[in-house]
């Protein structure tokens, strides 16, 4: 199923390989920083009852 990439082979499969790690981390970030906002948020509200 893959197809023949000649002598690119090693350049196209490491841009490949590269792009995915970066894709992970971005997922990543996103979701750290969302996990973030949500508790920052939380705590806010929280304290707006009490207050």
């Amino acid at each position: 199923m893959m197809p023949e990439l000649g002598k690119y082979a090693v350049t196209v499969l490491a841009s490949y390989g590269v792009s995915l790690l970066l894709l992970l981390l971005l997922v990543a970030a996103s979701v750290r920083r969302s996990r973030k906002v949500r508790a920052d948020l939380e705590r806010i509200e929280e304290r707006q009852k009490n207050g």
